[in-house]
């Protein structure tokens, strides 16, 4: 990374965590969504810092433009879940923090231990475009027909939870 990006990242970073805080603590779950796409355009904007533009790219296309917009209009459909009588907090809260705690720090562990950051040092070669079509149709076409399924199925979730809400 240019030493010039240094402040964008910074800013880039710092309004993916604070819209990241904000999704999973705000109260209205439409407010949440909002800050969900917010936290994913944020995202494809570090990808752009670090010259994966094709990343970029498939984040606000996939993420942004069909997963969180489908969450957006699944909430518009339901009344249930944009009413303000669902109860936010649960008694397993705490559980559930010790749990996150514990579960960032064995991957802090395992990422300090493992050579990933040796990858990042190679860099990038000049067609990675083509280089991840390539991959995608041949070595890794079963996850990304699996990811398409599950996306389906989201997509197939959605209108029956819209559907169930009218009868």
């Amino acid at each position: 990374m240019d030493a010039s990006v240094g402040p964008v990242f910074w800013i880039v970073a710092a309004v993916t965590i604070l819209s990241a805080i904000a999704v999973v603590s705000l109260k209205n779950i439409f407010h949440c969504a909002l800050f969900l796409i917010l936290c994913l355009f944020s995202v494809a904007g570090i990808f752009i810092l670090l010259h994966a533009e094709f990343l970029a790219a498939a984040q606000v296309l996939i993420y942004v433009g069909a997963v969180a917009i489908l969450m957006i209009f699944a909430i518009m459909l339901t009344s249930n879940l944009a009413s303000r009588t669902i109860k936010q907090v649960n008694r397993h809260a705490l559980p559930a923090l010790f749990a996150c705690v514990l579960f960032v720090f064995v991957v802090i562990g395992l990422i300090y231990k493992s050579n990933v950051w040796n990858w990042a040092k190679q860099g990038l070669p000049d067609d990675n475009v083509l280089t991840i079509g390539k991959l995608l149709m041949t070595k890794y076409m079963l996850p990304f027909e699996v990811v398409s399924v599950l996306l389906l199925a989201a997509l197939i979730g959605a209108v029956v939870l819209a559907r169930g809400e009218r009868s």
